[in-house]
């Protein structure tokens, strides 16, 4: 289990990172062999990108949701997420092939993204007695001091 860290704390970067939301939402319940083998794509993807932190993956969070489970990704840059993304060796190009193969457009598997490109002053963030998660744990866990105290304050590039 996460080490609980007590207290008020955000995220701080002065870099501007990518926000990449993935998920897969199971149309058919009951459909195992069309949604399990999809389900199952995310580990060896996140396994790869965390041996490799030079392709500019940062951290993830995983999610469940009604019918599906989903994803919080930051990536260091949109192109390093294209070219994750469309390299051959890498294993999304591989995954994205089998999905395309085995569903289609059959329906029992619905799959989405959505992509936020982040500016520094353009995002903030509070953890309360929460372990280092989120963006602090892509970027740098602070304590919420000063102009930190607030919202607004933490909206400002170089907070402190």
């Amino acid at each position: 289990m996460a080490h609980v860290r007590p207290g008020r704390f955000t995220a701080q970067t002065d870099e501007p990172f990518v926000v990449f939301l993935i998920g897969l939402r199971l149309n058919r319940l009951f459909a195992f062999s069309k949604w399990m083998p999809s389900a199952r794509a995310m580990t060896p993807m996140l396994r790869s990108l965390k041996e490799h932190p030079e392709k500019g993956f940062l951290s993830a969070e995983m999610f469940l949701y009604w019918r599906g489970i989903g994803f919080i990704q930051y990536w260091r840059s949109m192109a390093d997420l294209e070219q994750f993304a469309r390299n051959p060796s890498d294993p999304h190009a591989a995954a994205w092939q089998r999905f395309n193969q085995a569903i289609g457009a059959d329906g029992s598997v619905g799959i989405w993204h959505e992509t936020y490109l982040i500016q520094p002053g353009q995002h903030e963030s509070i953890y309360a007695n929460m372990p280092v998660f989120g963006l602090a744990a892509a970027t740098h866990h602070v304590p919420v001091t000063g102009r930190r105290d607030t919202a607004r304050g933490r909206l400002q590039p170089n907070a402190s």
